[in-house]
């Protein structure tokens, strides 16, 4: 699972890095701790043109009845989203690219959890395998671009921590999952690999990140006190 993940750069950075067209929304503000429900950039292809806009974290469905799915709906597993109701539409026709200075997971500890940073070892943004869609409230009329991240199994590097990770994308690759042509669900889960652990690094940091409001950028700081010292351990 993927739970929070840091989105700290400006769009134009975001652009530069994953090869944008254009940028269609205006500046989101920088977040260390991004959570369930909040809004990320995310980049998809219309018209063979790269786009980079905002997303609300947690994808509804064209069908969904209302808001509340979309807590439950922030990851996709790749080996399922092919069949899964939720996902399997936006597999073949909308995904996207979600760029991520990093992530947090949780490991497991005799006394609770303590979360660590996991980012790219060469200081370039992890890229994230997701689905997007859109979304008419049938109340309100509002309508919402919404998207999941897309997990897999853990590389050697993450797997002591977390079972799961997300699924990171080589930039040789982006081309043909942003592609809209290709259709077939099935053939584009075939594009996502396990991210080679030689190209990440991990570090425990401060269980001040298990609170949303908790958004600075010395989140991503590695612990300096012992676990056992941490105010709570708990998520």
């Amino acid at each position: 699972m993927c739970g929070r993940f840091v989105q700290s750069q400006a769009a134009e950075k975001y652009a530069e890095f994953l090869g944008v067209h254009e940028i269609k929304i205006d500046p989101l503000s920088p977040s260390y701790n991004v959570a369930p429900t909040d809004h990320v950039y995310a980049v998809a292809e219309h018209d063979g043109q790269r786009q980079l806009g905002a997303f609300r974290w947690g994808l509804l469905p064209f069908w969904a009845k209302d808001k509340k799915m979309a807590a439950r709906n922030i990851n996709a597993r790749s080996e399922t989203a092919a069949t899964k109701a939720s996902f399997k539409e936006s597999l073949a026709k909308r995904r996207c690219l979600i760029p991520a200075d990093g992530f947090y997971e949780w490991q497991r500890l005799e006394k609770g959890k303590l979360p660590h940073y996991i980012h790219s070892k060469d200081g370039n943004p992890l890229v994230f395998a997701g689905l997007w869609s859109s979304w008419k409230d049938p109340e309100s009329g509002e309508r919402l671009r919404t998207c999941t991240i897309l997990t897999g199994e853990p590389n050697d590097l993450v797997a002591p921590i977390h079972d799961r990770m997300p699924v990171s994308l080589p930039e040789s690759v982006w081309a043909d999952w942003l592609d809209r042509d290709l259709e077939d669900a099935v053939e584009a889960a075939k594009l996502l690999r396990v991210y080679p652990a030689d190209q990440m690094a991990l570090h425990p940091v401060s269980t001040l990140v298990n609170k949303v409001a908790n958004n600075t950028p010395e989140l991503i700081d590695e612990l300096t006190t012992p676990a056992a010292e941490q105010p709570t351990l708990g998520l």
